[in-house]
């Protein structure tokens, strides 16, 4: 099969401010092994040299398309608008967020499992986030997932270390992302999940057992900064309430709604006891609540602090640690997002 016969692939990277690592970034994708590609860089109007450093890449490959917003738009919008400049004949949408970079048989190793299978609208793999590998727990050697197997997982196990995976380790089929003008079905920094909950419920999902992605982790990337107010919790619970009746039954549905509302107003108690948060972190915690149909009320915080403290009674000292622990964000359901988000 000749480079042409490959089917289209149109990669994807928003990127603000990126110029960092934003070559490295570059040169990942065009020294793949897969030749069949167009690479679209969106560049948010960026303040730093990510417009020079597009420009002399685009100068020396024609397959690089660069479009540079006028004015600054947030984040989950860049993403949808470069979605939709992929052109009609692709056949899949590979993201490779500005801070990250891929290595060099990605795209060849996960078109190669989508072609197999045309049942997939979603590949993964294994991925190196800093010194970790990421997104393990898939049932080797077992390739192709129903979506509601592995979505039902995700809302019903919680285990910390599993989850689709981050933008730049996922592959999704084309059509699937030109389905709607926004591909990213909501605001939250962590949408690609739900675009995954979104678009798993009638088709399945792949695995590649194989580490074909980097993800950089610094304090600049999304990720960090969802850390430190806690956007996961949010995000989630909008994800439960809003596609969890698709995967799971009524009882279920309750049972993870009610479990979450409370580990939520745990991890929320315990900044209101220990005084950590900021005026900025309960007007976002208190905001979303009250989008989702939760409003947070101050008798809700004291009670669930009441309720630690007496479950950690035989050792108070280290309630509060203990509390912190357990209400931590769901990583695995949020991957990482990089500044390109």
């Amino acid at each position: 099969m000749t480079d042409y016969q490959q089917p289209l692939v149109s990669v994807v990277t928003p990127v603000y401010n990126g110029e960092p690592y934003l070559a490295e970034c570059i040169e990942s994708v065009l020294k793949q092994t897969y030749r069949n590609f167009e690479y679209i860089i969106l560049d948010n109007a960026s303040t730093d040299d990510t417009p020079a450093t597009i420009a002399r890449y685009a100068a020396t490959d024609k397959r690089i398309r660069a479009y540079r917003n006028e004015k600054l738009i947030d984040v989950i919008s860049n993403h949808n608008k470069a979605f939709g400049l992929i052109s009609a004949e692709a056949t899949y949408c590979k993201v490779v967020s500005g801070d990250d970079w891929i290595f060099p048989e990605c795209i060849s190793k996960m078109v190669s499992l989508a072609e197999a299978n045309p049942s997939v609208s979603i590949v993964g793999t294994y991925q190196l986030s800093g010194r970790r590998i990421l997104w393990q727990g898939f049932d080797y050697p077992k390739a192709v997932f129903s979506g509601r197997e592995i979505c039902r997982r995700i809302f019903m196990e919680g285990e910390k270390t599993f989850g689709f995976g981050s933008p730049t380790s996922l592959l999704y089929r084309a059509d699937i992302v030109r389905k709607s003008k926004a591909f990213y079905p909501n605001l939250s920094p962590h949408s690609d999940t739900s675009a995954c909950f979104e678009h798993l419920r009638n088709s399945s999902y792949g695995f590649v057992y194989e580490i074909l992605s980097f993800e950089r982790t610094h304090e600049a990337t999304q990720s960090a900064r969802s850390i430190l107010v806690n956007r996961y919790s949010s995000a989630y619970l909008n994800d439960v309430i809003q596609y969890g009746p698709f995967y799971l039954n009524s009882e279920e549905h309750k049972e993870l709604l009610d479990r979450q509302l409370d580990g939520y107003h745990h991890f929320l108690a315990t900044v209101y006891f220990t005084r950590s948060g900021d005026k900025s972190f309960w007007d976002y915690h208190k905001g979303r609540l009250a989008e989702l149909g939760h409003p947070l009320k101050r008798s809700a915080l004291i009670k669930a602090g009441l309720a630690t403290v007496l479950r950690e009674i035989s050792n108070p000292g280290r309630a509060l640690i203990k509390l912190r622990n357990r209400t931590s964000p769901r990583r695995n359901a949020y991957p990482q997002s990089s500044t390109a988000l």
